[in-house]
């Protein structure tokens, strides 16, 4: 019987692994269709009482705007081409921050890589299983994906609004444009409402989406992109 269970428990393990790198590399290749935070957001609508719908436009990375990418990193990510999915000296601050200041809200430490391993594959939390599965599988798409591909699908995916997904979407809404053509301003609002897009608007920035704006507009220029 515990043979028979642990037969059982070994499968399924290595039926999930198989799964999941196969996901990951059709993925490679492949946009996403939905993610789980998509359909997560419209069964809280649901719940409110709202008609939550997803709105996105699948953009190839040509077509965004460079300046979109070097905003994102200087708002989420400076070491972006730097590490390989993890910022182990980010990472140790913010436990260091989160353990003296209990109190005050937690800071995070999360790379782009693992945002987007996130958005991609899994859904919001703290809870230790959901960070177990987030760094697993910010380790597949750093070296399936590469960074290229891995600022290709952020940028496709992100949140910017209650039903808005991704740069193309978000720039026809916020500023009546195509991504290829945000320039350095616009693209430094939509990276700066990124930790809360849902209670920020980048066409009407309040004085600390602004603060926020110029600090990473201040850093553009010095960030390298992947070729």
């Amino acid at each position: 019987m515990l043979k028979n269970i642990f037969n059982i428990i070994f499968k399924l393990i290595i039926g999930f692994f198989l799964f999941s790198i196969l996901w990951v590399v059709l993925y490679k290749f492949l946009p996403p269709p939905i993610t789980p935070v998509m359909v997560i957001r419209i069964f809280e609508g649901w719940f409110e009482g709202k008609v939550i719908g997803i709105h996105k436009e699948w953009v190839d990375y040509d077509e965004i705007s460079p300046n979109f990418f070097r905003a994102v990193i200087s708002a989420e990510d400076a070491k972006f081409m730097m590490h390989e999915g993890f910022d182990w000296k980010a990472i140790e601050n913010a436990k260091r921050y989160n353990e003296i200041y209990k109190g005050r809200k937690k800071r995070g430490a999360s790379t782009l890589s693992m945002q987007t391993a996130k958005n991609t594959f899994l859904w919001h939390g703290r809870n230790y299983v959901r960070k177990g599965l987030e760094a697993y599988f910010t380790l597949l798409i750093e070296y399936i994906w590469g960074k290229k591909r891995i600022l290709e699908v952020y940028a496709n995916i992100v949140e910017f609004g209650e039903g808005i997904y991704g740069v193309e979407e978000a720039s026809q809404v916020f500023f009546k444009k195509n991504a290829r053509n945000l320039t350095k301003r616009e693209s430094a609002l939509l990276a700066a409402v990124l930790p809360n897009p849902r209670r920020w608007n980048p066409s009407k920035p309040t004085p600390y989406i602004l603060q926020r704006v110029e600090f990473i507009e201040g850093r553009m220029n010095s960030i390298a992109l992947p070729k």
